[in-house]
């Protein structure tokens, strides 16, 4: 088995046996900026530990499987962090729309990795 397959079949299991919770569902605004509204649900791994020190973040997507299909690296100078958050359920579309989420903003970035099927 490649560490690529072992990296997403350890993605898998984390998803797996944790639960999604959505803090920020579709159409609501983010905490601190008002005037970003989230156009997926977004939230995290329950009982997982993220960089920053919170849940795994998620992005859940329309798609009806709800299979891990990609995964954002990003990096956020203003809170001096970087991480890697989950495309659970993600259409091209709306990976393009997370992509774009991290990189209008000026001190923000993300690189989505796919997974090859």
């Amino acid at each position: 088995m490649s560490k690529t397959e072992v990296f997403w079949q350890r993605l898998d299991a984390l998803l797996e046996r944790s639960e999604i919770v959505i803090d920020r569902p579709k159409g609501s605004h983010h905490p601190r900026f008002h005037e970003i509204v989230y156009a997926l649900d977004y939230g995290y791994l329950d009982g997982t530990t993220s960089a920053d020190g919170e849940g795994v973040d998620v992005w859940l997507g329309s798609e009806p499987e709800r299979g891990l299909n990609a995964v954002i690296c990003t990096v956020d100078l203003d809170k001096g962090d970087a991480e890697m958050k989950l495309m659970v359920g993600c259409t091209e579309d709306e990976m393009r729309y997370i992509e774009d989420f991290y990189n209008t903003w000026p001190d923000m970035g993300g690189y989505i990795i796919r997974r090859e099927e």
